[in-house]
């Protein structure tokens, strides 16, 4: 869908592309102004739309509808540009794009943040910017507690609850088309690949065992009978019972 020649009824495949020097010359009569130099600006760029709602790809989000948030950003991008600043638009206009679309994702997850703690997050990323601009560098949590009056633990709290959830198949690298995952960076301590490894051994083993061996150690082992209640289900003594279970054991070993 993301790569579909028509979205919101824009036909993609039409779309015009505008010069440096044409866009900074609409971009100053706009600014005057001029209303359709304003909308000759926006349909000139909403290809930078286009190219910043492919990297939401695959994460189940309507693309009709990240390309209308995006196009919100575009328009903020067109009206605030400062053209006096040795800056191209596309630029300014991509993160301006990228923002509001991370925005309309937070404001509409399906884990709800209460909006004392989203105001919260986006006064301290505001003071994190002004900070930013003064000191050189990034500030620290107590630097940004202290400007905003917010505790430490508030500030990180709702910096965390904000943050978007990623997909474990969003591609974090790619070189040559191999993609490297997120999924691929995390480690389970649990089902390792020894493990993973045993576990196979173990079901060929158990293959080729005969069907009461199978029954015996499924009775034993997974319903968790004792040696009398297996032999009264199947019909032999206990000490049968016993010798057919330590036999099955045994052939699992050496198949180990």
């Amino acid at each position: 869908m993301y790569n579909k020649v028509e979205i919101c009824g824009v036909n993609t495949a039409k779309l015009p592309m505008l010069s440096d020097t044409k866009k900074a010359e609409l971009l100053k009569r706009a600014h005057q102004g001029d209303a359709y130099a304003r909308d000759e600006l926006i349909n000139g760029n909403l290809r930078l739309v286009l190219s910043v709602i492919q990297s939401f790809a695959g994460r189940g989000e309507n693309p009709d509808d990240l390309f209308q948030v995006g196009c919100i950003g575009l328009i903020k991008a067109v009206d605030n540009f400062d053209t006096t600043l040795d800056v191209k638009f596309s630029t300014y206009a991509v993160p301006m794009i990228l923002g509001e679309i991370r925005r309309y994702l937070r404001d509409n997850n399906t884990i709800r943040v209460s909006r004392s703690v989203r105001d919260m997050a986006y006064r301290a990323l505001q003071a994190k910017e002004a900070l930013s601009n003064k000191l050189n560098r990034d500030p620290t949590i107590e630097e940004i507690s202290a400007e905003t009056g917010f505790s430490r633990e508030d500030i990180v709290n709702a910096l965390e609850a904000i943050v978007e959830p990623v997909s474990l198949y969003e591609p974090i690298y790619s070189d040559g088309g191999d993609s490297l995952y997120v999924m691929d960076q995390i480690k389970d301590t649990k089902n390792t690949d020894e493990s993973w490894l045993t576990g196979i051994a173990l079901t060929e083993a158990i293959s080729t065992l005969n069907e009461r061996e199978k029954r015996i150690l499924l009775l034993r082992f997974y319903r968790g009978k004792t040696q009398t209640e297996v032999s009264a289900e199947i019909g032999i003594s206990q000490a049968q019972v016993s010798r057919l279970e330590k036999g099955a054991l045994e052939k699992i070993r050496k198949q180990l």
